[in-house]
Parts: C-alpha cells; structure tokens; sequence
C-alpha cells in the first residue's frame, strides 16, 4: 500500500514539474498602442478606453504564453481598434450604452507584429483582421458577461491561425 502511494505522490509531483516547465517554456508578447488618441472605438470614455486597451494587451500576452513556444517573443503594435457595436446614449439610463446590432458593427483590429524565432529571420507583418460574422460564434468559447468577448474571440482565431505553425526550436 505504502509503495502504491509514493508511486502516486511521485507521480503528481513529476506532473507538477512538467507543467512548471511548460509554463516556463511559454512564449512572450509585447504590446504597444500606437497613437491610441485617434482610433476608430476603443471606448465610450478615457477610463473606459484604458480599461479595454489593457484587457486587450493582456489578452495578446496571454495567447502568447499559450501558442508561442521557447524563446519566441512576439511584438505586437496595435495601429487602430473599433469594438463590436456601436455607443449610443440611453435615455431612459442617460448614459452610453454599447449596441451591439450584428450589421456593419463588427470588430476591427489593425495590428503590426513581429515575432523573433531563436536562430531564424524575425517574421513580421501588417494586417487588419476582423469579425464580420460575430454575432454567429455562439459563446465562442468566453461568457457572454465577460469584457470585449468578440474581440477575444477574434484575435485568438487570429493567433491560432497565424503562429500556430510557427516552428517551435
């Protein structure tokens, strides 16, 4: 019996050394807004914009760590945000209120990055992506409650499409 339970503390401890070691092995991301005064929509007001521009960056890092292998570090410069929906002001609430309508209110995100393979040519680029059909990803894998969740959505579709097949050395 004792055996059989060293065996399993054994086991959960190399488990936590490998996780250790995958977390550690994750790539990074830095993230830069651009003139940030001029984009498109990235909030209804200077708190609100701030809030967005961070949970956006954190967001890129996150998904850095998650698809980025060893040593490759992504730079990420965001040129222009315009966030699902529209503001409009409430006036039963007298506030704003982003709608979100499902036409031509769908997230955009213009970006410049690039990312740094050890031993290899950084690959680079500039590209708008968007979410023309946003309204149509059910949950898309985040709570309906959670901040900016379209745009998390896409920008993950994003990154798994465009450094998953990064080579990894």
């Amino acid at each position: 019996m004792r055996s059989s339970c060293h065996f399993t503390t054994t086991a959960v401890a190399a488990g936590f050394v490998l996780a250790a070691a995958a977390a550690q092995a994750a790539g990074t991301a830095q993230v830069s807004f651009v003139q940030s005064d001029k984009f498109a929509d990235a909030g209804n007001a200077r708190h609100d914009i701030d809030g967005n521009l961070r949970e956006l960056a954190r967001h890129i890092d996150a998904l850095a760590k998650r698809y980025l292998g060893d040593g490759q570090k992504l730079t990420v410069e965001v040129l222009d945000v315009d966030l699902a929906g529209e503001v409009r002001t409430s006036r039963r609430f007298m506030q704003d209120v982003r709608v979100l309508r499902g036409g031509a209110d769908w997230p955009r995100i213009k970006l410049r990055y690039t990312l740094e393979l050890a031993g290899q040519a950084p690959r680079s680029g500039e590209q708008s992506i968007a979410d023309m059909a946003y309204q149509q990803h059910i949950g898309g894998g985040y709570a309906s409650d959670e901040p900016l969740r379209h745009e998390k959505r896409m920008l993950r579709e994003w990154f798994a499409t465009q450094f998953v097949a990064a080579p990894v050395r």
